[in-house]
């Protein structure tokens, strides 16, 4: 469990570039953001504002290229591809599209998300998924294959995926975009309520304003840059 005392992540003077040369693009500028354990933040700006970039580098999905990005004390500036693939061992991730394999049964889907961590025997893995899909509402789908789930279905599948190796670090990417007002709001209240089970902190990219009440803060990005940032529950 994460101590809601302690910093999960810090950032500092954080900046990010695509592209060399003439072709070179500077998309992040100074970024500075430190995430606590057990804190819920929305992030929210328009498209193309640097949202996604800057969480694909919280989660070791890209190379930190200026500055300093630490993810429970380990310094992500210089580190090395193993360095960030021990690092994505304790973050989970949801996207907008769930990224679902189709030829995959959900307990399947659920199950990659235990891949990496090889303490486990496959039974343990199976157990594990199995649970995680209990917990999402779904124990009577684990044989399903997502074309055969709704929407809301296949994003709780995708909960049950990246909560299901505990991570201290649960990083969501517009994940009510593609469903409707209630399955939107069904699927972040269950984000919400196992995060906290687990003591996870949240980060939730999003431009679902529907759902803001659930942060702890809130903070703005524009033009790859960090504007405000807002309490909303003391």
């Amino acid at each position: 469990m994460s101590n809601p005392n302690s910093a999960v992540l810090t950032i500092a003077h954080l900046d990010h570039a695509f592209g060399v040369g003439e072709l070179r693009k500077q998309v992040l500028f100074d970024i500075h953001l430190t995430l606590q354990g057990g804190e819920i933040v929305i992030m929210t700006g328009p498209s193309g504002s640097g949202k996604t970039t800057l969480l694909t580098l919280m989660g070791g999905l890209r190379s930190v290229q200026k500055g300093s990005l630490k993810f429970l004390g380990l310094e992500l500036c210089g580190a090395t591809e193993r360095q960030r693939v021990e690092v994505r061992r304790h973050i989970g991730y949801i996207f907008q599209a769930h990224n679902l394999h189709g030829s995959l049964t959900a307990l399947q889907n659920v199950r990659m998300g235990l891949e990496l961590h090889r303490q486990y025997s496959v039974a343990e893995m199976e157990q594990r998924a199995s649970q995680a899909l209990e917990a999402v509402g779904l124990g009577d789908r684990i044989s399903y294959y997502p074309a055969n789930l709704s929407g809301g279905q296949r994003q709780r599948v995708a909960i049950a995926r990246a909560l299901v190796s505990q991570p201290k670090l649960l990083l969501a990417d517009e994940p009510t975009a593609a469903l409707d007002r209630q399955s939107g709001r069904d699927v972040v209240t269950l984000m919400q309520h196992l995060a906290q089970e687990q003591g996870c902190t949240i980060l939730l990219v999003t431009h679902d304003n529907r759902i803001l009440d659930v942060a702890d803060r809130i903070i703005e990005m524009e033009d790859g840059r960090l504007l405000a940032s807002r309490t909303v529950n003391s």
